[in-house]
Order: structure tokens, then C-alpha cells, then sequence
């Protein structure tokens, strides 16, 4: 009996990831998967965070062969089939951490939603193997699969789709604040050079604050009106291009909305997270938000960036 259980557990070990090569060791254990890294420069992926920050979604999978693998054929299939799975249950893993709204993740729909079940079953199977790789001496293999946050097929396009159609989801997205209305008069003249100045996309500052990207990241105004909702935003632009960008810095997020053809964004910083993934600006910034995009209507076309701590 006690043979039969350690056989058992050698094989479930066999195809376990292998923790012992850290991304900066792939170089000397898998110089084509480092290779790869190189030449497209990415990164693993470790948490919902870099997905949205990197626009990807990139695991690793790493295992050896069943210890009765005799060729080296056999050993090397076995590993990389191994590894295969568990990348894939490493991708669920990080797609299970991906906030959509407020405190709402993919991970707690999916315990009530069999649409979410499904949506989420149908990402994985649809995420692509970037890289095989196989290490004779170690005997262990590594495997890379990836899929995009934006885009047709991506994590995003999947999940949006649910967001108008589940009701799990539109409940969890749904908010009781009301609609953003004009400043008053005298509020808005507080500030004319608004749109003298032409600002044709928009910088939020969180790094003070507890945030963290999602699908939906809205912005308040203090009272609790809606100047940012992406979920109103068409869905085209939510596939295409996300909610906004995310980032570290300022510069980098003036870079960033360069791509989307921001010139001159509006840099703004948040005063208060509402939750973990909406954020608040003062009224001042709120005015200025609105009158800006009164004259450059970049709001509904997502040219947002929130820098992140």
C-alpha cells in the first residue's frame, strides 16, 4: 500500500511546476524561451496588475516526465505536454485576480455565474503557446502561453461582452451614483484657461491612493457624480483599447496616450480610492475634467491614464 502511494506522489510531483528557475534563470535553463523574452520584450506575468499594465496576459508552465518515460522522445513530450498544463492552470490562476468593478473580480463572479464559468474556460482554451522549450540535462520543460487584455479574442473582448448580457455581472458594475451634471456657471469660470489650453486626453495620478486597475475604473467627483464611466463607453472602444492605460509614472503615461493621439492630456491627481478600483478627484479637478472635455470630447474614446504606485 505504502509503495502504491508513493508511486502516486511521484508522478503528481512529475507533473507539478517546478519552482526552481526563476524568470532570471530561464537564460541559462532555456536559452530559446529566453530568446523569446528578448526579442519581443515581455515579461511573466504574475498578477492581474502587469496584465493591465503590459496589455498581456504571459505564463509559464514548467514540469518533467513520468518517471517510466525510457526514450528521450518520450521524456521530452511528456515534460512539455506537462508543462502545457500547467501554464494553463497558471493562466486561470492570474485571471482569476482580474478586477472588473469595484469589489468584484473574475474570481467571485465565476462562483455564481456559469456564464462567467464558461467565459473564463473559453479564455484559457483560447490563449496561445508562445514558446516550447526543453532541457536535456534538467529533464524539465518550459512553456509559455499568452493572451491579449485588448483586442479581438482577448481577455477583455470575452469579459465585456458578459458585462451587458450576464446579470451577475451588470449588477456588480451597476452604480447608484447619479449622472455627472454641468458645474454651475460660476464653478466653471473659476478656471477659463481650460480650454484655451486644448487638453485632449487625461492623466490621473493614483499613486497616492489604493488602487488597482479593472475593467471598469470610474472617476467621482466628490458628491458622487460619474465623470468617467467606461461601462457606457461603446464596446469597440472597451475591446480595442481597454478603459485606459496603466502605468508608473507620468511620463510614461504621456507616452502612453501618445499612442491613442493624445497630445496635451490633463494631469490631475486622485484625492480618494472609492473602493479598490474607482478613484475621486477634488472639485476643482472635476470641473476642469469636464470643461476640457466639453471642447475635446476624450473621455468617450478612453484616453485615459491612471499611473499607478
Amino acid at each position: 500500500m505504502y509503495r502504491r502511494i508513493l508511486a502516486i506522489l511521484i508522478v503528481v510531483l512529475s507533473f507539478s511546476a517546478l519552482a526552481y528557475a526563476a524568470d532570471d534563470e530561464v537564460g541559462a535553463t532555456f536559452a530559446k524561451t529566453s530568446e523569446y523574452l528578448n526579442a519581443t520584450k515581455s515579461s511573466i506575468t504574475t498578477n492581474a496588475t502587469q496584465g493591465f499594465e503590459n496589455g498581456y496576459l504571459l505564463v509559464k508552465g514548467e514540469a518533467g516526465p513520468r518517471p517510466d518515460a525510457r526514450t528521450p522522445g518520450l521524456r521530452r513530450i511528456q515534460a512539455i505536454t506537462a508543462a502545457k498544463a500547467v501554464a494553463y492552470r497558471e493562466l486561470a490562476s492570474v485571471i482569476n485576480g482580474v478586477a472588473v468593478a469595484g469589489e468584484t473580480t473574475v474570481e467571485n463572479l465565476e462562483l455564481s455565474s456559469d456564464r462567467i464559468r464558461t467565459a473564463v474556460s473559453g479564455i484559457i482554451k483560447g490563449a496561445v503557446v508562445v514558446s516550447e522549450d526543453y532541457n536535456d540535462q534538467e529533464g524539465i520543460a518550459l512553456v509559455l502561453v499568452k493572451i491579449g487584455m485588448n483586442g479581438p479574442g482577448s481577455l477583455g473582448d470575452t469579459l465585456y461582452k458578459n458585462l451587458k448580457s450576464d446579470p451577475s455581472m451588470a449588477s456588480a458594475v451597476a452604480t447608484t451614483a447619479p449622472k455627472f451634471a454641468p458645474p454651475k456657471a460660476e464653478v466653471a469660470a473659476e478656471k477659463p484657461a481650460i480650454i484655451a489650453a486644448g487638453y485632449d486626453g487625461l492623466i490621473i495620478d493614483a499613486t497616492s491612493q489604493s488602487f488597482r486597475p479593472a475593467l471598469i475604473n470610474r472617476i467621482y467627483s466628490p458628491n458622487g457624480e460619474v465623470i468617467y464611466d467606461p461601462s457606457k463607453i461603446s464596446q469597440k472602444v472597451l475591446v480595442d483599447q481597454g478603459c485606459g492605460e496603466y502605468t508608473n509614472s507620468i511620463d510614461k503615461a504621456k507616452a502612453a496616450l501618445g499612442s491613442r493621439g493624445v497630445n496635451n492630456p490633463l494631469v490631475v491627481s486622485a484625492v480618494k480610492s472609492v473602493g479598490n478600483t474607482d478613484l475621486q478627484v477634488s472639485e476643482k479637478d472635476g470641473v476642469d475634467i469636464f470643461t476640457a472635455n466639453q471642447k475635446s470630447p476624450f473621455l468617450a474614446s478612453a484616453k485615459v491614464a491612471f499611473v499607478l504606485k
